[in-house]
């Protein structure tokens, strides 16, 4: 604990409650150095230090350090637009103060104002995530903080998740909707699970016909995923590779680029709107594919596996989906059964088949 040079500038360093603090004086001057070390001591040791921090930095610098060392550095790029999209309707009220002055009452009345706006109640929980998360990091990392304000602040959920997979009838409906392209990727995200992004970035030097996968190298948890094809899938991708765009994009656009999300999506509404399948998103293709699976009796840690999801509790919501798998478990117990069980359950059923009822067992 003390001051020390690096190079014609002091430093300071201290540790107090199991906290290395360290800073620079921006002085080569060695008395307005130790005065400077001085105030930062006391303010250490009075509990003020992390109060001025609050005070000196803004909600700007605040959003800016979190997007440029931890968003870009962590999410996937969709993540990070999403972010940047949260951010900026924070801005909106927040912009302007200091972290100090983020507190409990006025995230309070950010999320009431936003409620008042129409916001979907699952849209405000996430910006607010993200607004919790970097006070986090703000208090754990860069010691710009001491307390999270939302240690008093309640983020409500979505009470309702939408839980919506096709049946094939209406799959047969969707497909004679599409165009051609778009058929193909109906198909290739019903048989694959894989998300939108993971499709339309999907290039050639992915795909082992030999080992019959496709292997995803930046997932949306930023981890290698492998998933083994069906012939299904098979069959549509040496269709597909007969014409291969320089690009190296498997679902490329008319001229080879990749295509872009939003004419997707154009062109996916348009085929469910034919279809008479207006509830029909996008993303219900992956649901549907997980659903399949559960509803097969494929082992539920298959099925995440294969989605990629992080947490086997991420894949339990499909778990109500198929009942009679979990038959076979109570099944077992008539095998545990031994002869005095088996007389005495024969022997109220014989009771039950008179008309008697069992007497009560003296207390």
């Amino acid at each position: 604990m003390g001051l020390y040079r690096r190079g014609k500038i002091y430093w300071f360093s201290i540790k107090h409650d199991g906290k290395r603090l360290q800073g620079s004086t921006r002085t080569d001057n060695r008395k307005l150095a130790e005065k400077l070390y001085a105030r930062v001591l006391i303010d250490v040791l009075e509990g003020k230090r992390f109060q001025n921090e609050a005070k000196r930095h803004t909600y700007e610098e605040f959003r800016d350090k979190y997007m440029r060392e931890y968003s870009r550095v962590n999410k996937s790029p969709n993540s990070y637009l999403r972010d940047v999209c949260s951010f900026k309707k924070l801005g909106n009220y927040f912009t302007g103060l200091t972290l100090a002055e983020i507190t409990p009452a006025r995230i309070s009345e950010y999320k009431s104002l936003r409620l008042s706006e129409g916001i979907k109640t699952g849209t405000l929980a996430k910006e607010l995530e993200l607004l919790r998360h970097a006070c986090g990091l703000a208090i754990r990392e860069w010691e710009w903080m001491e307390h999270n304000p939302f240690l008093k602040v309640k983020i409500e959920k979505s009470k309702t998740k939408i839980e919506r997979w096709i049946t094939i009838e209406e799959e047969k409906k969707l497909l004679s909707a599409s165009s051609e392209w778009l058929r193909e990727i109906i198909l290739f995200a019903l048989n694959t699970g894989m998300r939108r992004n993971e499709i339309l970035t999907l290039q050639w030097s992915q795909v082992d016909f030999f080992r019959r996968t496709v292997t995803l190298l930046v997932t949306k948890n930023r981890e290698k995923r492998t998933i083994p094809l069906n012939q299904t899938v098979l069959g549509l991708l040496k269709a597909q590779g007969k014409i291969r765009h320089i690009s190296g994009f498997v679902f490329a656009s008319e001229v080879g680029s990749q295509i872009h999300a939003r004419n997707l999506l154009r062109a996916f509404y348009l085929a469910r709107k034919r279809a008479g399948l207006d509830d029909v998103r996008f993303h219900d293709l992956r649901h549907t594919f997980a659903t399949r699976l559960v509803q097969a009796g494929v082992d539920l840690y298959k099925v995440k596996e294969l989605l990629g999801h992080k947490t086997i509790s991420m894949t339990m919501r499909y778990a109500h989906h198929y009942p009679e798998s979990l038959r076979s478990s109570v099944d077992v117990l008539d095998k545990c059964y031994n002869g005095a069980t088996v007389d005495a359950v024969t022997r109220c059923k014989v009771v039950g088949d008179a008309g008697f009822e069992p007497a009560t067992p003296a207390v």
